[in-house]
């Protein structure tokens, strides 16, 4: 499972070719639904524009639109920055009024993609890693070896003094397999690990 990208917080552009303005916003969503009502707010915010267009990625769905712009010239281009950016959750919408100067399909493409790679990089994006929960079970006498291992991992797992040691986080992925080593060897094989199913967190 590859870690995802997921817009916490939108981010806006502004781009001025040949006299068009380009005007660039980025929405975080979770269902077509609300990338609709996100949509329908800016075209009706910008009401007097030419061009409203958009594209948006969720799992499992993604959908673009060149709003009367020659096809292929707008909409694509901004699927293509989110997909680029490995973005999930995000809904990007480029506002263009025209400034009397046609740009030819190549231009369009510039344009829409530049205001689009402006917004993302204006927004905020947290990245979501494969995880699993880690649990070990230690006796007593293994803990400080045990915690050193979790703290050169860069971890700090939550600690419940039982009749055994019981030791738990969340752990990316690509570290488990190696932290489930190291404690069976520096405990001779005398603690339990377990790991939990792999999640996006």
């Amino acid at each position: 499972m590859a870690g995802i990208n997921k817009l916490i917080e939108g981010g806006t552009s502004e781009i001025v070719v040949k006299k068009s303005r380009f005007l660039g916003v980025t929405f975080p969503i979770e269902t077509p639904e609300e990338a609709a009502d996100h949509i329908a707010a800016i075209r009706k915010k910008y009401y007097d524009a030419r061009h409203n267009c958009y594209a948006y990625r969720l799992t499992g769905a993604e959908k673009f639109s060149d709003d009367g712009e020659p096809s292929q010239t707008a909409g694509k281009p901004m699927l293509d920055v989110l997909t680029g950016a490995g973005l999930t959750g995000a809904l990007v919408v480029v506002t263009r009024y025209f400034g009397g100067t046609l740009l030819g399909t190549g231009g369009l493409v510039r344009a829409y993609t530049e205001a689009a790679q402006a917004a993302v990089k204006a927004s905020r994006i947290m990245e979501i890693r494969p995880r699993r929960h880690v649990e070990c079970r230690i006796a007593y006498s293994d803990l400080g070896r045990v915690q050193y291992i979790f703290r050169e991992a860069g971890l700090e797992p939550a600690t419940d003094y039982q009749e055994e040691i019981v030791l738990s986080a969340e752990v990316p992925e690509e570290l488990c397999e190696r932290l489930r080593e190291d404690i069976i060897n520096a405990t001779a094989a005398r603690g339990q690990v377990t790991l939990g199913d792999v999640y996006l967190g």
